[in-house]
């Protein structure tokens, strides 16, 4: 899983290069899918990824606001805050996580394993990728290569 995560955050850096060539107002532009918009779609996989980390790490939610993000540069920020904040819980995972029960403060009565959590992370910024690339097509633009093969990984 931590190949995975290192993929994902990898994608994420090529996918914030992409968007510093788009004008602002086509990132912020509304669309039908994702988030609403290609920078509140990458303000949305960080915010999950961190209150999902959080939570297996029993610490509380943040919360931000994306209207406290309403910039390429502040999202990247975010986004590099929240990978120094990860970082070495995600590169220390070890098996014995793998079934820790975790109940996340924004849902009442329901319980996870932290490894189940840490798969839907992965999963739901790869569905969210898919969404860039066809947003980037639409936009007449080449998207990132989603390829694991080839990175180095």
């Amino acid at each position: 899983m931590k190949l995975l995560f290192e993929y994902n955050w990898q994608v994420r850096n090529e996918w914030f290069e992409w968007c510093s060539h788009v004008p602002n107002e086509v990132l912020i532009h509304k669309r039908i899918g994702g988030a609403g918009s290609i920078l509140h779609t990458f303000f949305h996989i960080v915010d999950t990824e961190l209150s999902w980390i959080r939570a297996i790490e029993g610490k509380p939610d943040i919360a931000p606001q994306f209207s406290d993000y309403n910039s390429l540069a502040q999202v990247v920020q975010f986004s590099k805050d929240s990978n120094e904040e990860i970082k070495d819980f995600i590169l220390s995972w070890s098996t014995e996580l793998e079934r820790k029960t975790v109940m996340p403060s924004w849902m009442e009565n329901e319980s996870f394993t932290a490894g189940e959590i840490l798969r839907h992370i992965i999963a739901h910024e790869i569905h969210h990728i898919g969404q860039l690339s066809i947003w980037s097509r639409e936009l007449e633009l080449k998207p990132v290569s989603s390829n694991f093969i080839g990175r180095g990984l």
